[in-house]
């Protein structure tokens, strides 16, 4: 799977919490930020919203980096 790259402007607080997050589930910053998404999109199909098939199928697929 390819990953599509993406620029991600952060608080620095909100850096630091997503940081210390990602240290406790022993991710990459990189990684907690797909992480969090991934279940988001997860929550979001559950609900019964519909995102775009290509965010669905990819979303089954976190990397924990």
């Amino acid at each position: 799977m390819a990953k599509k790259q993406v620029p991600l402007r952060l608080s620095q607080k909100l850096y630091e919490e997503v940081a210390a997050w990602a240290q406790d589930d022993f991710r990459s910053v990189n990684g907690q930020i797909e992480f969090l998404l991934t279940e988001c999109v997860r929550q979001r199909r559950k609900s019964g919203k519909s995102a775009s098939k290509n965010a669905d199928s990819n979303a089954n697929e976190p990397d924990d980096h």
